[in-house]
């Protein structure tokens, strides 16, 4: 018997299972355990169930197609095949595809990334921008060649003639349609080409409308500054798009309708304003000439002399007297009041009293009044105050009484 090395045998190992049809393609359910997402874009993991695991990888090339986001606890269902790591030596299973187990792959990531942008603030009320009520020019992101196109100019064009559109034509299925919806609202925005932006596109199934579910179109329509309406499919469909934009239409024939008025409508509305305003000066006009005739009959227009020298003369000249009256009358009373205070004042000043023959005597260096000799020592110098002048003096004695 041949003795073997660990790499011969490995490999052999390997061919039997490569060679067996049953591994080299098969779907197989579990649930996702130690996930682990590296920075190379490889996504590494163990696919479980109640009595057995396995080594799971699935490389960058196909886990870039995945519409949701992996995680732990998830049960899923994978395509895939088995082979044998030889570095290892350990067998591990390679995932070509991935979907929910349960659920269609296209509703988890819809309700994944409608959660992720909640929490995030995007479908927010107060960050929605207010849709202009007559806007100068319409913007439209939608395939040039579709129905929603044809259907959203005929109406602007019926509803406002000669209403400036300018359309950014793009996918909206497939691959790369996400990219040209999301740069197409932002070169509208950079340019500030438009007023008002419509993106959408006519009816299909989840597949066909899953350009407006993605974050990158949601996104841009968030980041917009100008007001977007959506308008993605028929009144049933409900995409991403329309909870992040300003405004949801239920259709693109919708969206034309919201975004742009009826001419004749507002042109009705203008003359209504118009003759509301004329019949309002006009009032205006026949009041104040009713009032100004009203002045010029009065007395005092038709008689003005009279008013002045006549009776109105008299009376102001009787106001005039009594109240030089009144002011003499009120000055003389508090000239006496003030007199009393000042009399008042005197009898308790010191300054009177000092006119009598008295002093003050105060030490020079604190100031402090001297009411007893005995605090005194010979040689001190005091300050006397006088009712008209100072003396300075240094204390010889104390003289007793």
């Amino acid at each position: 018997m041949r003795t073997l090395t660990v790499a011969e045998l490995t490999r052999h190992i390997k061919a039997l299972m490569e060679s067996d049809g049953m591994l080299a393609s098969f779907w197989i359910k579990g649930e996702i355990s130690n996930y682990r997402p590296a920075s190379s874009g490889h996504i590494y993991f163990t696919l479980k169930d109640d009595f057995s695991s396995i080594r799971s990888v699935f490389f960058r090339s196909k886990s870039a197609r995945l519409l949701f986001n992996p995680e732990n606890g998830m049960s899923v269902r994978i395509r895939g095949y088995v082979s044998l790591y030889e570095r290892d030596g350990s067998y591990q299973l390679y995932v070509e595809e991935m979907e929910p187990d349960g659920l269609g792959a296209l509703h988890l990531a819809f309700e994944q990334l409608k959660a992720k942008l909640y929490l995030e603030g995007l479908f927010d009320a107060d960050r929605k921008k207010t849709i202009p009520w007559l806007p100068k020019t319409v913007g439209i992101v939608t395939s040039p060649t579709g129905a929603a196109v044809r259907d959203i100019i005929e109406i602007i064009s019926r509803r406002w003639p000669g209403m400036k559109i300018i359309i950014k034509p793009v996918s909206v299925q497939g691959d790369s349609s996400s990219g040209e919806i999301s740069r197409a609202i932002g070169m509208l925005n950079q340019h500030k080409l438009v007023d008002v932006i419509i993106v959408g596109r006519g009816g299909g199934s989840i597949e066909e409308l899953w350009s407006f579910n993605t974050e990158e179109v949601a996104r841009s329509i968030g980041a917009s500054s100008i007001p977007v309406i959506s308008a993605v499919g028929h009144e049933t469909d409900y995409t991403i798009a329309d909870m992040v934009a300003d405004l949801r239409a239920p259709t693109p024939s919708a969206a034309a309708e919201l975004a742009v008025p009826v001419k004749n409508e507002v042109c009705h509305i203008i003359e209504r304003y118009q003759l509301r305003m004329a019949r309002a000066v006009d009032d205006r006009i026949a009041n104040n000439k009713l009032r100004l005739d009203n002045c010029l009959q009065s007395q005092a227009f038709r008689r003005p002399v009279e008013n002045i020298c006549g009776t109105r003369g008299l009376a102001l000249d009787y106001l005039i007297s009594r109240f030089l009256k009144t002011t003499d009358e009120s000055i003389n009373k508090q000239e006496s009041i003030f007199n009393t205070l000042v009399g008042q004042l005197n009898a308790l000043s010191p300054l009177a009293t000092m006119s009598r023959g008295y002093s003050i005597c105060k030490d020079e260096k604190s100031g402090e009044i001297i009411r007893n000799s005995n605090k005194l020592t010979p040689g001190d110098i005091l300050r006397i105050d006088l009712h008209k002048g100072r003396l300075r003096c240094r204390f010889i004695e104390s003289i007793e009484n």
